[in-house]
């Protein structure tokens, strides 16, 4: 049995798509979205982000379902208060009043309230990762030429680390150095933190000197996540 040429090419197209689909790269889903921090207040039945040293102020649109809209309402004492506000997003020229365009938001990094001076942090381009929690309170701060731990009542340890990805997102840093064992790790979950009510998008375990301490953490500005 012969084939015709179109009952060939009818043939052929399911293995012409297969190599297609092969071909095709994932998307990136960051493709097109800036890190940007600023400030985050209520006008006009809207929420308003306006980006760090500017003027420019963008209504928020929750494109990727962040949540970032409820968190806002709920960590904000009234409507006048105002908030930072660390995301991922996409902005859009189009103007609406009382605004100089939207901003789609598709990541939450950290929700805080205005008394936290996000916008001054003059090492955050520079931090990886920074963890913290309290009772006792402690923090870390990791960059490419190490970390540092701050526990209460002690002096800061600066620490090389190990760092490895876990599945799900996860991350660990570890070291070993100055004779004491400390791993931190952390997890891609919304957490709150206890003591002011702040969003963040990573749970936090450090394990030092036998005991597990509790936290929250978020990625700094020198990796783009």
């Amino acid at each position: 049995m012969r084939l015709t040429p179109s009952l060939l090419l009818t043939a052929l197209l399911p293995l012409f798509a297969g190599c297609q689909m092969l071909a095709e790269k994932p998307v990136d889903p960051n493709l097109g979205t800036t890190r940007l921090q600023g400030e985050l207040s209520a006008a006009g039945g809207h929420l308003l982000f306006k980006p760090c040293n500017e003027s420019r102020r963008f209504i928020v649109n929750d494109a990727a379902g962040t949540g970032i809209l409820q968190e806002a309402a709920t960590l904000a004492d009234d409507a006048g208060d105002k908030l930072f506000a660390d995301v991922r997003a996409r902005m859009s020229g189009s103007k609406q009043a009382g605004s100089d365009g939207q901003l789609d938001v598709t990541r939450l990094y950290r929700l805080d309230t205005s008394e936290y001076r996000g916008c001054e942090d003059p090492n955050f381009k520079q931090l990886t990762l920074r963890a913290g929690g309290h009772e006792p309170d402690w923090d870390i701060k990791a960059s490419g030429k190490g970390m540092v731990l701050n526990r209460i009542g002690q002096d800061p340890l600066p620490l090389p680390y190990l760092e490895e990805a876990l599945p799900g997102g996860g991350l660990s840093l570890s070291s070993e150095a100055n004779g004491q064992r400390v791993e931190l790790w952390v997890a891609p979950q919304r957490c709150v933190d206890g003591a002011t009510g702040a969003i963040r998008h990573l749970k936090a375990e450090l394990r030092i000197d036998g005991k597990t301490l509790q936290g929250c953490a978020y990625y700094g500005g020198a990796r783009d996540l």
